[in-house]
C-alpha cells in the first residue's frame, strides 16, 4: 500500500467522519427554539478567524500555559489536516508540502506533550479539570500526530506491510477521536461546536456586531412576555445556538474555580451545569459526568430528555437560586459561554409559571408590586436622611445637570451614610444637581434576578415614566445595581439614559479641580484595599475610576488577589441574600479572608450590597467605607 494512497483514504475517511459528526450534533442543537428571523446566516462563518483569534484567544492567554500548548496542539492539527487536504485530496503529491505537514504533525505533538505533561500526575491536576476522557485524549491526538509524522518523514520503501498498518492504525485512532469520536459526545466535540458557537454566539454584541448601543453586553434579554416567552423549562425550550454553546463548553473548570457559590459550598457547579443541560438535551444521566459534581449533590441521580422539565429531573431548584449574577464564570469561560443567561431563563420559568421561589424572594416581589419598594416602605420617605443638606428635589420644568437616583439602598442607614457623604461631596464642588425625592421608585433589578420579568418591566416602566417629566443630562448612582438597570437594560424598552457610578463622578470632579481633598496622617497611613462591585466591574467594565478618586486624596490602594474584573463576589447580588441557599461557608467571609489575607485594615466599596454583606461578617476585621465615605472624610 503506498502512503499516498493511504492518506488519501484516511484523509476522506476523517472528512466524512467530520461530516456526520457536525450532523450529528447539530440534530440535539435543532431541538432548540429558532432566533429572530434573519438574525444569523451563513455570512456569519466568516466572522470565525477574528472571533477566534481576537476575541476569544486573549482570554486563553490568561493561562500562559495552556495558551501555548493550545497554540501548538490546535494550531498544528489545523495546520497539518488543511495541507494535507492540499496535497492529497488535490492530489498535487508535492514532497514539499509532505515536509510542512510533518513539521505541523511535530509541533501538534509537542503541544500534545505538555498537556499530557499536566496531566500525568493524578494528584498534581487542578481539582476543577475533568477527567476521564480528558485524561486519555492526549495519547490520542498523540497518535494522531506520530502516525502522520512517520507517514511523512519516512521513504516509502519503509511504510510497507507491517509499519503501514501501525501508521494507519495509529492516524485512524486520533482520526476517530477528533471525529466520530466528537459525535457521540467525546471531548473533541468542544472544537466543532465552540467553531460553530463563535458564528452564531447568542449575544453577537459581545463582539461588536449587531446592534450593541441597544443591547449591551450584560444586560439580559427582554422576553416576549404577549408571546408567552416565560423562561426556560426543558433543554428543548433554549434557542438552537443556546444549546449550541452548551456542547462547546471545553470542561476546563475556570467558571468552577471562579463561583463564589462553588467556593462557598452551595450546590452550584457551573461547570457542572452546563454539562448537566447537555446531557438534558441528547439524553441520558449524568453518571458519567468526569469532573467535580456540585457540592452535596451526588452523581447518578439525575438525567432527562430534551423535552422533560429541567428542574428536579436534570438540576436541583436551589442550584438555580444559588447563584449571585456575578458573571465571573463568563469572564472566566475561554468559550464564552452565557452561564448566568441560561440560569435567569431556567428561573424565568420557575418565577413566572411556578411561583417556586425560595426564602424572602416571594415577600419582596409582593413589596415591588404593591409599593415600589423591595422592602414595602413608604416611597415618599427615601430621602429623609437629606432633609438637613439643602438637596434640591428634582421638579418638572426645572433644567439640572445631575439627577441623583438613590435606589432602594436608601432607606438603609448604613447606606444613608454612603449617600450624605455623596450629597456633601456634591456641594462642595458646587454641582448642579437634584434628587429625585419622594417620587422615586424601585428600577426593578432584583425582579429580573430573580425571574419576575413582569414586574421587572412593570417597575421599569413606572420609573421610565416618572424620568419622563424630568429635565437632566445624566444620572448619577451610588449603586451599581441601579446603574447597570438604568444604563443597559432599560435601552430595551425604549429609553437610553447617560448614567454614572458616584466614584467616578468624584473622581471627574477631583481631575477638573472641583474638589481638593487630602486624607489625614491616620487614613492614608493604613493599609486601605478596594473590593470591586461585580455590576460596576465586570457588567459595565469600570474598575480605574474608584481607584482615581482614592489615589486623588492621597490613598495608595493595596490589591487583594483576586481583583479588578477578575474580582471576587460578596455575594449580594441576583437575589441571593433573599433566597438564602444554605452552603458550608458563607461568599462575604470568603471575600473578608481576602482582605485579611493582605493586612488590609480598611476595605473600600462602592455599592450598597457591598457594605451590607461585607459588614455583615461575624468576627474581627477591616472597617468597610465607602470610596465616598473617605473623600467627604478627607474634605473634612
Amino acid at each position: 500500500m503506498s502512503p499516498a494512497f493511504m492518506i488519501t483514504g484516511l484523509l476522506w475517511l476523517s472528512m466524512a467522519g467530520l461530516a456526520y459528526a457536525l450532523a450529528r450534533r447539530a440534530s440535539y442543537w435543532r431541538l432548540g427554539r429558532a432566533t429572530p428571523a434573519g438574525m444569523y446566516g451563513w455570512t456569519d462563518l466568516l466572522r470565525i478567524p477574528k472571533r477566534y483569534f481576537v476575541d476569544l484567544h486573549h482570554v486563553v492567554a490568561r493561562d500562559p500555559y495552556i495558551a501555548r500548548t493550545h497554540v501548538a496542539t490546535a494550531g498544528g492539527a489545523i495546520a497539518a489536516l488543511a495541507l494535507v487536504f492540499v496535497n492529497y485530496g488535490l492530489a498535487i503529491y508535492s514532497p514539499w508540502l509532505d515536509r510542512l505537514i510533518a513539521v505541523a504533525a511535530l509541533a501538534m505533538l509537542v503541544g500534545v506533550v505538555f498537556v499530557w505533561r499536566r496531566r500525568r500526575d493524578a494528584s498534581a491536576i487542578p481539582a476543577r479539570l475533568s477527567r476521564g476522557p480528558w485524561n486519555t485524549l492526549p495519547w490520542l491526538l498523540g497518535s494522531f500526530a506520530i502516525g502522520l509524522a512517520l507517514l511523512t518523514l519516512l521513504p516509502a520503501a519503509a511504510t510497507s506491510g507491517a509499519l503501514a498498518v501501525v501508521i494507519a492504525l495509529l492516524i485512524a485512532t486520533g482520526a476517530f477521536a477528533m471525529t466520530f469520536g466528537a459525535a457521540r459526545g467525546g471531548p473533541m466535540k468542544h472544537a466543532l461546536a465552540g467553531l460553530m458557537h463563535l458564528a452564531f454566539h447568542p449575544r453577537r454584541e459581545r463582539f461588536g456586531a449587531g446592534d450593541a448601543e441597544a443591547f449591551p453586553p450584560t444586560a439580559l434579554k427582554t422576553p416576549d412576555l404577549q408571546a408567552h416567552e416565560y423562561g426556560v423549562a426543558t433543554p428543548a425550550t433554549f434557542r438552537w445556538n443556546q444549546l449550541l454553546s452548551f456542547d462547546a463548553c471545553v470542561q476546563c473548570g475556570k467558571c468552577e474555580a471562579a463561583c463564589p457559590a462553588f467556593a462557598a459550598g452551595q450546590p452550584l457547579n457551573p461547570k457542572k451545569l452546563i454539562q448537566d443541560l447537555v446531557t438534558g438535551m441528547v439524553g441520558g444521566t449524568d453518571a458519567q459526568y468526569a469532573g467535580s459534581p456540585s457540592p452535596g449533590i451526588p452523581l447518578g441521580k439525575h438525567g432527562g430528555k430534551p423535552d422533560l422539565p429541567i428542574v428536579s429531573a436534570l438540576i436541583e431548584a436551589d442550584t438555580l437560586w444559588s447563584c449571585t449574577t456575578c458573571r465571573a464564570c463568563v469572564q472566566e469561560c475561554p468559550m464564552l459561554i452565557e452561564h448566568v443567561d441560561a440560569i435567569v431563563d431556567m428561573r424565568r420559568n420557575r418565577t413566572l409559571t411556578e411561583g417556586d421561589l425560595p426564602g424572602k424572594a416571594p415577600e419582596v416581589l409582593a413589596n415591588l408590586r404593591e409599593t415600589g419598594s423591595a422592602g414595602g416602605y413608604d416611597i415618599a420617605a427615601r430621602y429623609d436622611w437629606a432633609v438637613d443638606l439643602n438637596a434640591r428635589v428634582a421638579a418638572p420644568g426645572q433644567t439640572v445637570d445631575i439627577l441623583l437616583v438613590a435606589g432602594e439602598g436608601a432607606f438603609d442607614m448604613r447606606y444613608q451614610r454612603t449617600l450624605r457623604a455623596l450629597v456633601k461631596i456634591l456641594n462642595e464642588a458646587g454641582v448642579d444637581y437634584a434628587v429625585l425625592g419622594g417620587r422615586e421608585t424601585d428600577t426593578g433589578d432584583v425582579a429580573r434576578r430573580l425571574g419576575d420579568e413582569a414586574t421587572f418591566q412593570r417597575m421599569a416602566k413606572r420609573l421610565i415614566s416618572t424620568l419622563d417629566t424630568l429635565s437632566f443630562k445624566r444620572i448619577v448612582t451610588a449603586d451599581p445595581h441601579v446603574m447597570h438597570s438604568l444604563r443597559n437594560e432599560y435601552r430595551a424598552l425604549g429609553r437610553q439614559y447617560t448614567v454614572q457610578h458616584h466614584t467616578s463622578l468624584i473622581a471627574e470632579l477631583v481631575e477638573k479641580g472641583k474638589l481638593s481633598a487630602k486624607a489625614s496622617a491616620a487614613l492614608s497611613d493604613k493599609r486601605i484595599t478596594y473590593h470591586d462591585p461585580c455590576y460596576l466591574g465586570r457588567y459595565n467594565g469600570e474598575t480605574e475610576a474608584p481607584r482615581r478618586a482614592l489615589k486623588s486624596i492621597g490613598i495608595k490602594v493595596v490589591e487583594m488577589e483576586r481583583h479588578g474584573m477578575r474580582g471576587r463576589c460578596c455575594g449580594g447580588g441576583g437575589g441571593a441574600p433573599l433566597t438564602d441557599i444554605p452552603g458550608k461557608a458563607r461568599i462575604p467571609d470568603i471575600r473578608m479572608a481576602d482582605a485579611r489575607a493582605i493586612g488590609a485594615e480598611v476595605v473600600a466599596v462602592g455599592c450598597p450590597n457591598c457594605t451590607a454583606m461585607l459588614e455583615g461578617v461575624v468576627g474581627p476585621r477591616p472597617e468597610v467605607l465607602d470610596v465616598a465615605e473617605l473623600v467627604a472624610a478627607a474634605l473634612e
